[in-house]
């Protein structure tokens, strides 16, 4: 364990993580970002054909422009910006090094990752909502054939695809598996899609379903799963189909074990939000703060990157005020 006391260490390096990074250097604080993955691991782990909802315009930071060859960036195009940022800043970030362990001793807070220890003053949790997939809790959910996570259709061809959920994740995965030879059946638990689907999306799959090209079964969920075929609970009754491979997605959920660790309080209702200031986004506990999605709990449709880059400035100067 080094001697040396960081100012700040930000758990996570996707965007709202360096853009923490970004302010704190403007701060003139002594960071350090750890993340597990790659630079934007989330991003990197996106669907490799993904388009933003949002506008490049939107996602920038620090004054960075971003530049898109259309009006909606793509995955790589994200990638790319994400790494200028972090090269024109000179981040002080730290990859494939996992945080294992958060603990208050005294005045500091000890972290111990795989790769050392540090010790900081304060700590930022701005990890995100991708790691941990909403589970379906079913018989089978185990299996080899069942992933929580879509990357591209090749693996897919002329194979027989259950596809499990309605949101854009399954609708992308549901389309683009079908449009390179798969047997596509979604299974939705609502009467459609969700109406919030990319809006130049959503007719495409509308469409798909109405003229039978991809089977739904609506107000319906997956009860079972079996090597070679899926049982399906529908409003009729049972019903078994022919399976090759299922993909869940079903959501993701934010890590609340690190922020448990440290002591930070959840709501008690089905959001559990973890109690901060929206002020300073200083959370229960002092010298803990708050940034991103992870400030919804499990609402974690109310921030994206656009609306929540701004915690980073409200953050670091929280932290510089006190410290100066």
């Amino acid at each position: 364990m080094s001697n040396k006391i960081y100012d700040v260490l930000i758990v996570g390096g996707g965007p709202i993580g360096l853009a923490c990074g970004v302010e704190a250097g403007k701060a003139g604080l002594d960071y350090v970002i750890i993340e597990k993955g790659a630079l934007t691991n989330s991003i990197f782990n996106y669907p490799i054909n993904m388009t933003f909802f949002s506008t490049s315009d939107r996602l920038e930071m620090a004054g960075i422009p971003f530049m898109s060859i259309g009006n909606k960036p793509n995955r790589t195009e994200a990638l790319e910006y994400y790494r200028r940022i972090f090269s024109h800043f000179d981040l002080k970030v730290k990859l494939y090094e996992a945080v294992e362990t958060l603990e208050k001793k005294e005045e500091l807070f000890e972290v111990k990752t795989s790769k050392g220890i540090y010790l900081t003053k304060n700590i930022v949790m701005a990890t995100g909502f991708y790691d941990l997939p909403n589970l379906m809790n079913i018989p089978g959910e185990d299996l080899p054939k069942v992933h929580h996570y879509y990357k591209e259709p090749w693996p897919f061809i002329n194979q027989k695809i259950v596809v499990v959920g309605g949101a854009n994740s399954a609708v992308d995965a549901a389309l683009e598996t079908w449009r390179k030879g798969a047997e596509v059946t979604m299974i939705l638990l609502d009467e459609e899609v969700d109406q919030a689907v990319k809006y130049w999306v959503r007719p495409d799959i509308v469409n798909r379903i109405k003229e039978g090209s991809i089977k739904a079964y609506t107000k319906s969920r997956l009860k079972e799963i079996r090597e070679h075929e899926v049982v399906i609970a529908t409003s009729e009754g049972e019903v078994t189909i022919e399976n090759d491979f299922v993909l869940a997605m079903t959501g993701y959920k934010p890590n609340f074990s690190l922020l448990k660790q440290l002591g930070v309080k959840l709501s008690e209702d089905e959001k559990c939000q973890p109690q901060y200031n929206e002020l300073s986004h200083e959370s229960n506990v002092p010298g803990v703060y708050l940034a991103g999605v992870v400030c919804g709990g499990l609402n974690t449709r109310e921030f994206f990157i656009e609306n929540s880059v701004v915690h980073a400035g409200m953050i670091m100067a929280d932290i510089a005020e006190k410290i100066n």
